[in-house]
C-alpha cells in the first residue's frame, strides 16, 4: 500500500508538474543566455586548467570533481537500464535532450551559488541553494523547506535507492536468495555507520582513489562492448529514435512512458536544477562567478552524455533481452556478459560496490550543508550528529530489503520536491545570473581575465561576503 501511495505522488509529481517546470525552465535559461551550456563549451574546457586565485582555496576544477562525483554513482549503471527495461529505448534520447537543455539551468544555480556564497572563520567559502534564497530571495523560511528536502533526498531517499541498487548487483548469482538483502544490507549499514562515525579513514581515502580509475574502467569495456557489436549500431539508433517519437505508446501510457523515464533518470543521474552540485560550486575561489557556472556545465555532460550513454549503447548493442524482470544492474550485467563471460557481471559488481559506497558517504556532504543552515548556520553538537549518523547508518540497511518501486519512489519524490523549490528559484533570480553572464563576456572581449564586482551589476554588496571590491 505504502508503494503505490509513493508510486501515485511520483506519477503526478513528474507529469505533468516537474516535466513542465524543468522544460520551461531550460528553454528560458537557453533562450536568456543564448545556449550558453554550448555556445561557450570550448570556453567551459579551458577553465579547467585555470589555477585558483589562492592555491590554498578550492580550484573550479577541485569544485567540479567534487559535484561530478555525487552525480556519477550507481544511477548511471542501474538508472539508465531502469530506464530501459521500463520506458523503452527512447529513454535515451530525452535523456540527452534534458541533459543538454538542463546544463543551462545547472550553469544558473551554480553561478548563483557563487555570487551568494558565504565565509567561514577560516576564510573558505560555502553555500548552495539555501543561502541564495535566503539572501537573495529573502525568503528564509523557504530556504528551511529546502534543506528539509535536501536532507530528506541524500540521507534517506537517494541512500535508500543506492543501498538497493548495490544488492540487486548479487540478483545474477546462484547464492542469492531471500536472506542475501540483509546480509548485503547490514554489511554495508556497518561499514557506513563505522565511516561516519570518525573511523575507516583509510578506506575512505582507498575507496576515492579507486572510483575514478573504476569510472574509465567501466567507460572503456563498455566501449569494447560497444565496437565488439559495432554491426547492431545503425539498428540501434534507429530503434531509439523510432522509440522516442512513438506519441502513441508516449502518450498513451504518459506515467510509464520513455519520455517520463527519460527525464526521472536523466534528473536522477545529472541533478541539474537540483540544487545539489551548488553546495559544492559555491566552495570554488574563482575571480567571477560565471566560471563556476561555465565549469558545472561539463559536470552534466560528463555524467549524462558520456558515462549514461556509455552504459545504454552497450546494453542496447548487445541484443540481450530486456524486460522488467531484469530492470536495473541485471541488465547491465547481461549485456556486458556477451563479451567478457562471467568476468563482465563481477567486474558490475565491484563497480557498483564502490560507485554505492562513495555515494552513500559523499551524500552526506551536502547534507552536513544543509545541517549546518538549519542550526542557525552553526555546527551541531557531537552528540546530534552521532545519532544521525547512526539514523543514516539504518536507512542504509532498508534500502536493501525495501521493493525495488518504493526505493525508486522516494528518491523521486524527495529530489523532485528539491527541483520544484530551486528551480522556480532560479527562473525568478535568474536575471542576476544572466547579467553577470554578460558582465564575463564583455570583460572576456575586452581582453580581460574577469574579476567580478558587485556593484556592476547593481548588486546590494550589504548582502554578500565576497564580491565587494
Amino acid at each position: 500500500m505504502i508503494t503505490k501511495i509513493l508510486d501515485s505522488i511520483d506519477s503526478v509529481m513528474y507529469y505533468p508538474i516537474l516535466i513542465i517546470v524543468m522544460t520551461i525552465a531550460g528553454i528560458y535559461f537557453t533562450v536568456r543566455t543564448k545556449g550558453v551550456q554550448i555556445r561557450l563549451f570550448p570556453e567551459s574546457v579551458r577553465l579547467l586548467k585555470e589555477p585558483p586565485e589562492d592555491k590554498k582555496q578550492v580550484s573550479s576544477l577541485q569544485a567540479m570533481l567534487v559535484s561530478t562525483a555525487s552525480r556519477v554513482g550507481t544511477g548511471n549503471i542501474v538508472g539508465v537500464s531502469t530506464a530501459i527495461c521500463l520506458g523503452g529505448p527512447g529513454a535515451c534520447f530525452w535523456m540527452w535532450i534534458m541533459c543538454i537543455v538542463g546544463a543551462s539551468s545547472a550553469f544558473i544555480e551554480s553561478t548563483l551559488a557563487q555570487i551568494y556564497k558565504r565565509k567561514n572563520s577560516d576564510g573558505e567559502c560555502y553555500g548552495g541553494p539555501a543561502y541564495y534564497i535566503e539572501g537573495a530571495l529573502h525568503a528564509p523560511a523557504l530556504a528551511a523547506v529546502f534543506c528539509i528536502f535536501l536532507i530528506a533526498t541524500y540521507a534517506v531517499g537517494f541512500n535508500l535507492l543506492c543501498s538497493y541498487n548495490l544488492q540487486s548487483t548479487f540478483e545474477t548469482y546462484p547464492f542469492y536468495n531471500k536472506a542475501t538483502p540483509f546480509i548485503v544490507g547490514g554489511i554495508l549499514a556497518i561499514l557506513t555507520g563505522y565511516c561516519l562515525l570518525g573511523g575507516g579513514k583509510r578506506i575512505v581515502k582507498l575507496t576515492s582513489l579507486i572510483v575514478p580509475v573504476m569510472g574509465v574502467a567501466y567507460v572503456v569495456i563498455s566501449l569494447i562492448v560497444i565496437c565488439v557489436n559495432i554491426v547492431h549500431i545503425p539498428s540501434m539508433f534507429v530503434m531509439i529514435f523510432k522509440d522516442a517519437f512513438d506519441f502513441k505508446a508516449i502518450f498513451g501510457g504518459m506515467a510509464g512512458s520513455c519520455l517520463i523515464y527519460g527525464v526521472k533518470r536523466g534528473l536522477y543521474s545529472n541533478e541539474a536544477g537540483v540544487g545539489s552540485a551548488p553546495n559544492a560550486s559555491a566552495s570554488a575561489k574563482v575571480s567571477h562567478p560565471a566560471k563556476q557556472g561555465l565549469v558545472q556545465t561539463l559536470s552534466v555532460y560528463i555524467d549524462t552524455l558520456l558515462l549514461c550513454t556509455a552504459t545504454a549503447l552497450m546494453c542496447l548493442s548487445s541484443g540481450v533481452e530486456r524486460s522488467e524482470a531484469v530492470s536495473g544492474a541485471p541488465y547491465v550485467q547481461n549485456a556486458i556478459a556477451t563479451v567478457f563471460g562471467k568476468v563482465g557481471p563481477t567486474f558490475i559488481t565491484v563497480a557498483m560496490v564502490l560507485f554505492a559506497f562513495t555515494t552513500l558517504l559523499g551524500n552526506l556532504y551536502y547534507v552536513d550543508n544543509a545541517l549546518i543552515f538549519l542550526n542557525k548556520k552553526k555546527q551541531p553538537s557531537e552528540t546530534f550528529m552521532h545519532v544521525f549518523h547512526i539514523g543514516c547508518a539504518v536507512v542504509v540497511f532498508l534500502g536493501a530489503i525495501i521493493p525495488m518501486n518504493a526505493a525508486w519512489a522516494a528518491a523521486d519524490i524527495t529530489m523532485g520536491g528539491m527541483t520544484l523549490i530551486n528551480l522556480p528559484t532560479c527562473v525568478i533570480l535568474g536575471k542576476i545570473a544572466i547579467d553577470t553572464l554578460k558582465d564575463y563576456e564583455k570583460q572576456k572581449k575586452e581582453g580581460k581575465n574577469p574579476h567580478f564586482h558587485a556593484k556592476d551589476i547593481g548588486l546590494n554588496v550589504d548582502e554578500l561576503d565576497f564580491w565587494k571590491d
